[in-house]
């Protein structure tokens, strides 16, 4: 479990690259839903062919793995919804992030729950996922959690009233016992093995997906 831990923190501190800020929302008749997603490391402007769906914001912020990046992450996508919230004041937001990016939007739900509502987020392979079932995710590993910092280290389940979906899937990114392991993640896919078209997460989806079980 060291040897497995250590080789995480590796990967979790990877080096960080270039980055583009995203733009403004594009204006719209602020009917519907306002998506906006958050990609996962190497995704910096969450632009990455895995998504699919209505999506009506990215978000752009140093996508590699350290709390300082992380903490990016979050002002970024506070200053986005913010900003379209001012401008659609009834329109209801759906925050979707992914590995890095879930850890992102998980960071946000936890910091701006009582400042914010008509939201819900979707956590996909969240690393900062809290034990139950299975074990927590890979930022709370205690030797993993030191390199990467806060507030990206640790995991919680924080979310106050709004409704958070989260679905980890035998994977140690979001369970650090998964079956799978290290291979899994490096070489059988493991860790994309997800639904990432937005549209099929409702805006009151909560609990969570756990190895194919819906546990609410």
């Amino acid at each position: 479990m060291r040897k497995l831990a250590a080789l995480l923190a590796g990967l979790m501190v990877a080096a960080g690259g270039v980055y583009a800020l995203a733009g403004p929302a594009q204006a719209d008749d602020c009917g519907g839903t306002y998506t906006i997603v958050v990609g996962g490391t190497g995704d910096n402007d969450s632009n990455a062919p895995y998504w699919s769906g209505n999506i009506s914001q990215r978000v752009g912020y140093p996508a590699q793995p350290i709390g300082v990046n992380a903490r990016q992450g979050v002002n970024e996508l506070n200053r986005l919804i913010r900003d379209h919230r001012n401008a659609c004041p009834g329109q209801h937001v759906k925050a979707v992030g992914f590995s890095l990016g879930a850890a992102v939007v998980h960071t946000w739900v936890t910091e701006n729950w009582q400042t914010f509502d008509n939201v819900n987020a979707v956590l996909i392979a969240d690393p900062k996922r809290a034990a139950g079932p299975g074990n927590a995710g890979a930022a709370a590993h205690p030797l993993v959690a030191p390199v990467v910092g806060a507030p990206l280290a640790g995991a919680d389940n924080f979310f106050g009233n709004v409704p958070v979906l989260t679905l980890c899937t035998n994977d140690i990114i979001c369970d650090i016992n998964a079956s799978s392991g290290l291979p899994g993640y490096l070489w059988e896919g493991k860790h994309g093995n997800y639904n990432f078209n937005v549209d099929v997460y409702t805006d009151d989806a909560r609990g969570q997906w756990f190895n194919g079980v819906y546990i609410p």
